[in-house]
This record gives C-alpha cells, structure tokens and sequence, in this order.
C-alpha cells in the first residue's frame, strides 16, 4: 500500500551539447518584432546622415581651394582628436574626405546602438524578471545572449548594406571601398555590443551594464585620440582602440583590409568572455555583487527630487564631461576658422547655410547650434527617465508613499531641467576656454554666455513637450527622437531645402535669435517661455488623469 501510495520518481533530464542554446531562433524572432521601429528608425536616421553628408561632400570637392583649406585643418590637433589621422590629405579627394571626417563619429553612433540593443534584451530584462519567465520554459540560459547579438549583427549587417550602397552612389568613390569603410564602421560597432554583453554578466543593474559599456568606448576614443595625436598616422597607442582598426584601413586613399581582422578576433575574444563569466554567475546577479546601503537614508536623501538626482547625477558627470572635451577641442581651432571660411564662402551649400554678413561669426553660431543639440540629447533622455521609472514599476513604489504625482514628475523635469542647463553651459564655456587658450578674443565670454541663455528656453520647451507625451500618451515619446533630428535639418538645412516658415517654426530652435550676428529679439524668447510653462502644466494635467503604470 505504501508502496502505490509513493510519488513516482522525478525523470532524468538529460542535457544534450547546446541545449543552453535553446529557443535561440524563437527568441530572436521576438526581438526583431518587438525592436523592428526602433531599429527601422536609426537605420533611417543613419542612412539620412549619410545622404545629407555625401551632397556637401560632392559640392565641396567642385571648389579646390575649399578642399585644400580642409585638408590644412584636418592637420591640426584638434581636428585629429575630433575625427582622426587623416589620410590622402596630399590631393584630397571626395572619398578620402567621406573616411577621414565621418567614420569616427559613425562608429560612435552605431556602438551606441549596439550597446543599448544587448542591455536592452540581456540585462535589462533580468533585472525585470522577464527574463527569469522566458527561462521557465524551453529556453537555453545562453539563448537571450546570442540572440540578442544575433539582433545586432543583422541590424549593423543591413545598415552597412544600405549605407555602403549610398556611398558607392555618389559616381565618384570605388564600390569596394565603399563597403569596405562601412563594414568596418559595422565591426567596430559590434566590437562594443560584445563589450556590453560581458558588462552585462559584471553588474546586476543594466544602468551599469550600459556605464560600462559606455565607458569602454570612450576609453577607445581617448587612446585613439592621443596615440593620432603622437604621430600622424598614430602609434602604438591607436592601435589600442577599435576604432583605429577601422580608419586604418584607409578606404579610398590605400584600402587595406587585415586591420578588420583584429575585430573579428575581439568580437570572437569577448563572446566567449562572455559565455565563461554566464556560466560563473548565479542568474539575476552579477559578478559583482551590489555594494550594501546604509540601513537608513540621510536626510538629503529623501524625496523624490533627491531620487531623480541621485539616478541623474552620473550620467550628466559622463555628459558634461564628454560634450566639454569636444568643444573644448573646437575652440582651439577657432584662430583657423577665418582662412577655412573664406574658402568655404563660395561654395553654394555653405553659403546657404552661413548666410550673409560675418561668415566666421555665422560659423560659430552653428557651432552653438550644435552645442545646443547635445544638451537638447541629454535633456530628452534624462526627461524621459520618467517613463523607464514606470515601465520597471519604481514609479508606483515612490507614489504609494505621501508624495504626490505633481512633486513626483516635477521633481524628474526640474532636475532633468538642471542637468541640460549644466551641459549647455560647460559645452559653452569649454568652447571659450579653448578659444582663448589659442589667443581668439572673439567671441567673448559675454558673447558665448549671452548664446546659451538664449537657447534655454528652448530647450525648456523640449523638456516640457517630452513630459507632455509621457504624461498623455506614454507610448509616443519616441516622437521625442524625431523631433531631435528634425531640430537638426530645421537649424542646418532650412535655406538649401526652402522649408516654409510654418515647418521651420515646429522647431524651438528656429525661434533662438541669432545673437552672434543680429539683436536679441526678446519677444521669441518671451514666447518660448510661455510655451515651456504651458507644456509643463499640460504635464501635469495629464500625468493626474491617467493610470499608473499604463505601458
């Protein structure tokens, strides 16, 4: 009887060799739908900058003495840093100008990318517990990870196709070089996706996954930079740096392509990194383990505002400092922007874009625009921080406390808020630095000073159209993103594209007046005001109407 009564024995499983790699395919085929706007958007955005880069590129090369003055510019230090040792500036020529100029900051781009895709569907969903769901059923415990690099090679694979085949284009580059340069960039990119996946068995919180990976990258910008700048086509040192490897192939001018071999290697290198650290850690975790809080909070530490902060607080450190070392590199070739823009003056695309007047003063405003866009960058993802608060259900803890949803969401903008004003102002402020580190007394400290109030409250209006969104409708704040590129093609491309007044007025930068060149007009900077305060009261509005969470 007791014998019947007995529970029957629990079945051998056995585990046949890549069984961890199960539901790999399923799980890919998940990703790709679930990421397939996101992804169709920066493979739109990647291949717009392409475009929009190869038509000035083509104008320029129709003026010599222009593309001479670019060569001379591309020798300096700060141009070095900024895009790299530069190759064929002897006779330079269309393609030599496309690899020299756009490759580093492409395969900055696209590491991103990769970078955010792999946090995104391996960290990040195990810090969720979304992950821990899919692996109660037949699901490998290797198969998030390689499906999630699977996500990145063809993502990285069909922007090079669709980008290489831009290029080729253009009539006058060679084809072979065209993909060879943009396979490259592809490589590179994928080189730091892997660096994300091994930062995603290190830590346990995918913010630190994606610091990691972040920080690896520009640590791979700062050797590549100093080893350019030690010898002209870079030392030892360069070669510490992915990104070396791919402008060392030197499309267009001498193509070699063995470097591309050593990302090859590196990607293999960190996969299986990767792997082995897996399979040395308990799921969920990280290798390292999170440092233990005090049992209680300091004082300063309580409310949500010193919430926001404290969640904000490294990534404008990392912001401000990166932005800053850029501009601070382009103010020390200020004292060559007199001879560059005479040059430049006769060609149609950029007299559409300088206008008339003082050209050199025209040219440091786009400088300020540009200035401008990477604090509007920051302002966006830091004021949509709210929403990742909610989407992982932080937001309800902190509202199920005696704070209300107003001094929750206004303590997120206000800070967000903070941290773009910090950011717009030490970009500026480095530009002067390294202005007058050159001996150029003009622009002055006023002059730049004056250029970043004025672009404030347009960037306020960001802020507030950003809180709007999430507080109405959540699931378009992604328009946020749109909206980033459109500032761009509104505040470079407006003229050359004749763009009527009512488009070019959807953008708050279009209302910013031109300081450097013409008066302040108060009344554009009084209505962005207006409008900033009103989105943020939309914000508000809404953000008490609905449900929470509503993903």
């Amino acid at each position: 009887m007791s014998a019947a009564l007995a529970a029957p024995a629990a079945p051998v499983v056995e585990r046949r060799p890549g069984s961890t790699l199960a539901g790999t395919g399923q799980l890919f085929r998940f990703m790709l739908r679930r990421d397939r706007v996101r992804l169709a958007v920066w493979t739109a955005g990647v291949a717009a900058l392409y475009a929009a880069s190869l038509g000035e590129y083509v104008l320029l090369a129709e003026d010599p003495a222009a593309m001479e003055a670019r060569a001379v510019l591309m020798q300096t230090p700060a141009m070095i840093t900024m895009a790299g040792p530069g190759y064929g500036l002897d006779s330079y020529t269309t393609g030599a100008a496309i690899a020299n100029e756009l490759v580093l900051w492409l395969v900055l781009t696209l590491s991103v990318l990769s970078i955010l895709t792999v946090v995104r569907h391996t960290r990040a969903e195990e810090e969720s517990g979304r992950s821990e769901l899919l692996r109660a059923g037949a699901v490998g415990r290797n198969a998030p990870s390689v499906a999630a690099m699977l996500l990145v090679v063809t993502v990285q694979a069909v922007i090079a196709l669709v980008t290489g085949a831009i290029v080729a284009s253009v009539g006058q580059v060679p084809v072979g070089d065209s993909f060879a340069m943009t396979g490259g960039i592809a490589l590179a990119a994928l080189v730091f996706g892997a660096t994300a996946l091994v930062a995603s068995q290190v830590t346990e919180h995918s913010r630190g996954a994606t610091g990691l990976a972040l920080g690896a990258l520009g640590a791979a910008f700062a050797a590549r930079a100093l080893g350019d700048v030690q010898e002209p086509q870079g030392s030892a040192l360069s070669w510490v740096s992915p990104i070396a490897w791919v402008q060392q192939t030197r499309a267009f001018v001498d193509l070699r392509l063995w470097p591309l071999g050593l990302c090859v290697a590196a990607i293999v290198v960190l996969l299986l990194l990767a792997g082995f650290l897996a399979s040395r850690r308990d799921f969920g975790a990280g290798l390292v383990a999170a440092r233990p809080g005090r049992a209680d909070a300091r004082e300063s530490l309580r409310g949500p505002f010193a919430l926001a902060w404290r969640q904000q607080r490294a990534g404008l450190l990392w912001t401000s400092l990166g932005l800053g070392a850029m501009w601070l590199a382009t103010g020390s070739v200020i004292s060559a922007l007199p001879d560059m823009v005479d040059s430049l003056a006769s060609n149609p695309i950029y007299a559409s874009i300088l206008g008339e007047g003082d050209l050199v003063r025209a040219f440091l405003w786009i400088i300020g625009l540009y200035a401008a866009l990477g604090a509007a960058g920051y302002g966006v993802a830091a004021a949509l921080r709210t929403r990742t608060e909610e989407q992982q259900g932080r937001a309800e803890y902190a509202l199920s406390t005696p704070v209300s949803r107003a001094r929750w969401l206004g303590a997120g903008l206000t800070v967000a808020g903070i941290g773009t004003a910090v950011v717009l102002i030490s970009g500026v402020l480095a530009l002067w630095v390294g202005a007058a580190a050159s001996g150029v007394d003009d622009p002055s400290f006023t002059d730049l000073a004056t250029l970043a109030a004025v672009y404030l409250p347009a960037l306020a209006v960001l802020l507030g159209l950003a809180a709007a969104l999430y507080a109405w409708v959540p699931r378009l704040t992604p328009v946020m993103w749109a909206m980033f590129a459109y500032l761009f093609v509104v505040g470079m491309f407006a003229d050359l594209l004749h763009l009527p007044d009512w488009a070019r007025g959807i953008s708050p930068f279009w209302w910013v007046p031109d300081t450097l060149t013409g008066d302040v007009d108060a009344g554009h900077v009084v209505g962005l005001c207006v409008v900033a305060v009103v989105l943020v009261l939309i914000a508000l509005v809404g953000f008490r109407r609905r449900d929470i969470p509503q993903v």
